[in-house]
């Protein structure tokens, strides 16, 4: 599998003019993984890149990952698969859906030459099992089994580079979404001396710092300090929103032209602009903020 020439650059920098960082005196640095490869989101290729070349490593022809009915994850998985000739399946939370017509997220996936199969909730569960993944592994056959997100020690690893590569943005303070914790635990471990790491949770009630602390563990056999997680801009939890964040996404396009994901990248970016002036985004400081696409 050959990776574009965005992805063996690495994604660029992009300066952000906004009076409302003009008037706090704060200079924010988007990293533009969105535009690392031109059909799976930065993080997503960041994680998935690893976990395909396993999957051949082990002599596997096909990867078997899980995802809701709009996962990102799922859509990517499928693109990587395509370009790496390797077979993709999607176990989709929710056997209600099966019969049902397939939403754009997952007839794209399908159009790539994903396998979709649809699992029951209690089943949903329980999917790490030895039971549950026994069945699907009889079903579908041998595969690369991926966590959804992508994120396991290879994907984890994978992110590594894109904290590197923050490092030398010049900035003091990092900031990204957060669902699963696995592009957080990576770029963290790649970051600078000195640097920190902000990690806004998309999710409700889930124990993100201790996942994101378990998946380094098992990267790297340790954690590492310099990150944390502000979980108070979920705003209801995955895949809630509210009229102040549509309109304030709505706002950020017209600006500037970029476009956030509203279950994750807007909510980090609303926090941050809130924030703005005090506490880690204080005058004189740089941030950059991660676009994962």
């Amino acid at each position: 599998m050959s990776l574009s020439p965005g992805a063996a650059r690495g994604s660029p920098l992009q300066e952000l003019a906004d009076e409302r960082l003009r008037r706090a005196g704060v200079r924010l640095l988007l990293k533009r993984d969105d535009l690392l490869h031109p059909t799976v989101p930065g993080n997503k290729w960041r994680k998935l890149l690893p976990n395909l070349a396993e999957a051949r490593a082990c002599g596997h022809t096909a990867v078997l990952t899980f995802g809701g009915a709009y996962s990102n994850h799922l859509r990517a998985t499928a693109a990587a698969g395509r370009a790496a000739a390797l077979r993709t399946v999607g176990v989709v939370r929710g056997d209600e859906l099966r019969d049902r017509p397939l939403n754009p997220s997952l007839a794209q996936a399908a159009a790539w030459g994903m396998e979709l199969d649809f699992l029951d909730r209690a089943s949903w569960r329980e999917r790490q099992s030895e039971a549950v993944l026994g069945r699907l592994l009889e079903r579908h056959g041998p595969a690369l089994v991926v966590p959804e997100g992508g994120s396991n020690p290879a994907g984890v690893r994978g992110c590594v580079p894109l904290g590197r590569e923050l490092a030398a943005s010049g900035a003091s303070v990092v900031c990204c979404s957060v669902g699963t914790g696995g592009t957080l635990a990576g770029l963290a471990a790649g970051l600078a001396e000195g640097q920190q790491a902000l990690g806004y949770a998309s999710l409700k009630h889930a124990p993100l710092a201790a996942e994101t602390a378990a998946l380094q563990r098992d990267a790297f056999g340790r954690t590492t300090s310099n990150w944390r997680i502000e979980d108070g801009w979920h705003l209801g939890g995955y895949g809630r929103t509210t009229p102040e964040l549509t309109a304030f996404a709505d706002d950020f396009r017209s600006r500037h032209g970029v476009s956030l994901d509203l279950g994750y990248e807007a909510k980090a970016m609303f926090g941050l602009m809130a924030g703005l002036g005090s506490g880690p985004f204080a005058a004189g400081t740089t941030v950059a903020f991660l676009i994962a696409g």
